[in-house]
């Protein structure tokens, strides 16, 4: 196939993280600029089985780079846990002539990806999710802007919490990792974090602490917890039951999706975007761009679904010392 006919798909897949935008942009000009032709699949791999493909131009990624979410939109997509789909989502980009899949998305994208580059598919991942649990990366696009979108929401609350002398729970998105809240916690001055890497934090040591901190002299306080912990709502209730100190809490949920891309999410979409597209013309077969030791690297996709997460606990025991 020459260089001129070649066409590569492009999908986002699982949660939407703010930098996808920009990483579709840098693909498709990057694309553009070598006479390659990028089809865009709609709704990730649902859409995929749906053959929901379309071309993708430079005009239509024009002013996106500052947009939050996805022009692709994204969808889960159960069927691609079945041999069936898999099959199937390989037979239409066979059919419609695509030699490689650039996906964006998370762990769950990146694995269903591996599923079609067992069926012949060459792929090229790029991480995207504002939990920062794929322990392949140090850096997955989204998380900057939701640490920054956290921050704000508790600087918000903890204004009211100051006037009313509260002591405000805020719950914070992440699954199962507690990167950020222990981000958030941190920038915002939290006295406790609570994030599952540790299951030794309890009710009643959260209660002694912010009784301790009501002795030192402080009128009001904040306790980030993570979305895998979960319980805001009974934990403040316990809080002024116990304490009787006047307690709120505020789930935060999917308003630290949303927003435009912080600088450093869209200068790493962009990066990412334009390395993936060099990678492919290069001839790259099944890999991943992620960053390593602060650079933009290429890792085998075996090697970025393999990795096992490791909690660097250094950032989490900072909090405890902050909470004095």
């Amino acid at each position: 196939m020459s260089q001129k006919q070649r066409k590569i798909g492009l999908l986002t897949s699982g949660g939407d993280a703010p930098g996808m935008n920009a990483a579709i942009r840098a693909i498709v000009r990057a694309a553009a600029n070598h006479h390659v032709s990028v089809m865009g699949i709609k709704r990730g791999f649902e859409g995929l089985l749906h053959n929901e493909i379309v071309e993708l131009k430079t005009g239509d990624t024009a002013g996106i780079i500052r947009r939050g979410g996805t022009i692709l939109l994204t969808a889960r997509c159960p069927g691609l846990m079945e041999t069936a789909g898999q099959n199937t989502a390989a037979a239409i980009l066979k059919e419609a002539d695509i030699d490689t899949l650039i996906v964006i998305g998370g762990d769950g994208t990146f694995r269903g990806a591996m599923s079609l580059a067992e069926r012949g598919v060459n792929i090229l991942g790029i991480p995207a999710t504002i939990d920062l649990d794929m322990p392949c990366t140090e850096y997955s696009l989204g998380f900057d802007t939701a640490c920054n979108t956290g921050m704000d929401a508790i600087g918000r609350i903890m204004d009211t919490s100051m006037s009313h002398e509260r002591c405000s729970v805020v719950e914070v998105m992440g699954r199962g990792a507690g990167y950020l809240a222990l981000w958030c916690g941190l920038t915002s001055g939290a006295e406790i974090v609570l994030i599952p890497e540790d299951i030794e934090m309890d009710t009643d040591a959260v209660i002694k602490q912010i009784k301790n901190n009501r002795e030192n002299g402080k009128t009001h306080n904040l306790v980030v917890i993570a979305e895998g912990v979960g319980g805001s709502n009974a934990l403040a209730r316990e809080i002024q039951r116990v304490t009787g100190i006047e307690s709120r809490a505020t789930i935060l949920g999917h308003l630290q999706r949303g927003g435009s891309p912080t600088a450093v999410d869209r200068m790493h979409g962009t990066v990412m975007g334009y390395m993936a597209l060099e990678s492919v013309l290069a001839n790259e077969k099944n890999k991943a761009v992620v960053v390593k030791e602060g650079r933009h690297v290429l890792i085998s996709l075996d090697e970025a679904i393999k990795t096992k997460p490791a909690f660097n606990p250094s950032l989490y025991e900072m909090s405890k010392v902050m909470s004095i």
